[in-house]
């Protein structure tokens, strides 16, 4: 089955509508005239038929057309206060949402793609058989929305004009979720037929939250229809559940990546941002990481911020690789959040002036919201994500409840950044010479290294091991992350990997046009060489740097180290820009600890990827080849220097 087909459309299977007459029809039942003036300025007839569909099934008592207009968006914030969604706070224009205390982050045991029986679905993904889903969604969404107000907006997933930009509509009875997506998206209403028919295809979501009861969690689902573009959300309340722009959308831009503009183009997990060097030369950046491991931080760390979340890439026709950003907000991680860390969004989080959603922080007796690691002197109580708090609770099994929950939020508009790009905004996009991956990898890999070549950079991507983070409920230990964005690929590992290949790879981009391929890793410990304590062997300030060496590396201005792994800095490059760069000493020793390779531990790895691929279908042989190449370097170094390799014996070895 190829992504083409057109298969059974569920809303419209159980809305009956398939003419744009009816539809209007229907919708003009459910609004008043102020409405039905606005969805008449949509033109194209087949997102008029979903959302009427939607009503039909979900059957709201009325329907508001979210425009994107100052007053729209006053009365869908007016109607989150109203339905108890969001509270005020003490500063101006902020609000609280608590999620249910159930469902704090992904729902991943209960998100599942609805699926042909031949058709091929991820190996690190859920499936359901569609005719399943569909009984499922008509049983737990018909009516889901009586007695509610539906909201639907208009959006764009990237810059009106862009080649590698989505349209999609959001319908939703949450004024939460659509006040949400105001801030992480371009409402595009006055637009969206143009964009529409530019592109040829739209997203559509459906989403309703039920009652909000915690013994409706066991109901709650989020279903990924492929062939419809189309996610449907049933009983859930975090936003990484309900908005379904952000990761569900996502997805398809995944399949569309993979499946329909292969070696192309690129929909990816991760962070776009430009490092300034001190001759102003801008070098744009986009990074993966997994959701909770820094990837806000680390874009923040760049001058010129465009995301800190999700990337959409293609190769333009020069042979460059060019970045958007889908959002234009950010819905980031708040815990360790802190002024030494983070002072630009401290900025925003602390003083008057940034529009902000809070999620799942403690809120203290004068409306002032407190998170874990803020740096800032903890409150005697309050009230937080599972109900009134006071210092020194436990839970039923003793263990300390914390302040606030490791996956509390912000929801803000990147615009309010002073270091918000406006090419942030240009349809052509940034033009990309840095590639990074990073994941919370305590004990194995260095700060930083650069892959040899595409195909080893690749192999970097598709082997991120990370430690489970909060953003998926249930999820606990250490586990395989390809690209950081395993979650999110649709289909089969191996066409997600040979679209990789092909992408980095392609015969459109020159040698010297080519992007520096790295890894990332600020969370080695300083237990994982030879100490005693699990604290950073570093900083968390000196990513800076590390992303410093790479804009040099990308322009050319500094050697490396060459590993069987990759390229690694030399020790006086280091130091130079540790001091340019944050004012910081950099001790040779700290270096060298650094730095070593610890043989053992990136055998392990390496074998840990070789077996886990060896059992998935159609894995390109490119990756085996790599990854069999830096284990026979590496063995031959442990031959001669033993377990650990110094990068002095690094140079000696070159």
């Amino acid at each position: 089955m190829t992504l083409q087909m057109k298969l059974m459309d569920v809303a419209s299977e159980i809305g009956g509508v398939t003419a744009y007459d009816a539809a209007m029809q229907i919708l003009e039942k459910k609004m008043d005239a102020a409405n039905v003036a606005k969805i008449s300025q949509i033109k194209c007839k087949p997102v008029v038929i979903k959302i009427a569909n939607a009503v039909v099934m979900c059957d709201p008592d009325t329907v508001f057309i979210n425009s994107g207009s100052p007053e729209d968006k006053a009365f869908i914030r007016s109607l989150a206060l109203k339905n108890g969604e969001e509270s005020t706070l003490a500063m101006e224009n902020h609000t609280i949402h608590y999620d249910l205390k159930e469902e704090q982050g992904r729902i991943t045991d209960r998100t599942f793609y609805m699926a042909e029986p031949e058709e091929i679905v991820s190996s690190l993904a859920n499936r359901m058989d569609r005719t399943d889903a569909f009984s499922d969604i008509k049983e737990k969404m018909t009516g889901i929305m009586r007695g509610k107000t539906m909201v639907v907006g208009f959006y764009m997933r990237g810059p009106a004009g862009s080649p590698a930009s989505n349209p999609a509509v959001e319908i939703t009875s949450s004024a939460y979720v659509s006040h949400s997506a105001d801030i992480l998206y371009r409402n595009s209403f006055g637009i969206f037929n143009q964009e529409v028919t530019r592109l040829g295809h739209f997203y559509g979501n459906i989403h309703s939250e039920g009652k909000n009861r915690s013994e409706d969690l066991p109901n709650a689902r989020v279903y990924m229809d492929r062939s419809t573009q189309t996610t449907y959300s049933i009983n859930c309340t975090y936003a990484g559940n309900t908005l379904l722009m952000k990761k569900g959308n996502h997805r398809f831009s995944v399949d569309k990546a993979v499946y329909t503009n292969r070696g192309n183009e690129l929909s990816e997990h991760m962070f776009i941002t430009g490092i300034e060097d001190e001759d102003g030369t801008i070098t744009w950046f986009a990074g993966a990481a997994p959701s909770g491991c820094g990837k806000t931080t680390t874009a923040m760390a760049g001058g010129h911020f465009v995301g800190d979340d999700l990337a959409q890439m293609w190769i333009d026709k020069d042979g460059f690789v060019r970045s958007i950003n889908p959002e234009k907000g950010i819905f980031g991680i708040v815990e360790d959040v802190n002024w030494e860390g983070d002072p630009k969004l401290m900025e925003l989080l602390r003083k008057p002036g940034t529009e902000v959603i809070w999620s799942n922080v403690l809120i203290d007796e004068n409306k002032v919201p407190h998170w874990t690691g803020n740096g800032e002197p903890e409150p005697e109580k309050g009230f937080n994500f599972q109900g009134d708090w006071k210092k020194g609770m436990t839970d039923k099994n003793g263990k300390p409840i914390p302040i606030s929950h490791p996956n509390a939020r912000a929801t803000l508009s990147s615009d309010a950044l002073d270091n918000y790009s406006e090419k942030a905004e240009d349809p052509a996009g940034v033009e990309t010479k840095v590639i990074t991956y990073s994941g919370r990898d305590s004990d194995t890999m260095p700060p930083v290294w650069v892959a040899k070549n595409p195909d080893h950079g690749v192999a970097i991507g598709a082997c991120i091991v990370s430690a489970a983070t909060a953003t998926e409920v249930g999820a606990t230990g250490v586990k395989r992350a390809p690209w950081a964005n395993a979650p999110f690929i649709p289909g089969a590992l191996g066409d997600y990997m040979d679209a990789q290949f092909k992408f980095f790879g392609s015969s459109k981009t020159p040698e010297d046009k080519r992007v520096v391929m790295a890894g990332l890793n600020y969370f080695l410990t300083h237990e994982a060489r030879g100490g005693s304590s699990k604290k950073l062997l570093g900083e968390k300030k000196d990513v800076k740097v590390w992303l410093g060496w790479l804009a040099k590396r990308a322009n050319k201005k500094v050697d490396v180290i060459h590993t069987p792994v990759g390229g690694i800095p030399k020790y006086e490059d280091l130091k130079a820009l540790f001091k340019n760069i944050i004012d910081k000493d950099y001790p040779e020793h700290l270096y060298v600890k650094q730095f070593s390779l610890y043989v053992d531990n990136i055998l392990k790895r390496i074998d840990l990827q070789t077996k886990a691929y060896g059992k998935e279908k159609d894995i390109p042989e490119t990756l085996f080849k790599v990854l069999a190449e830096q284990k026979e370097g590496l063995l031959k170094l442990k031959d001669a220097y033993g377990e650990v390799v110094l990068p002095s014996q690094l140079i000696a070895a070159q």
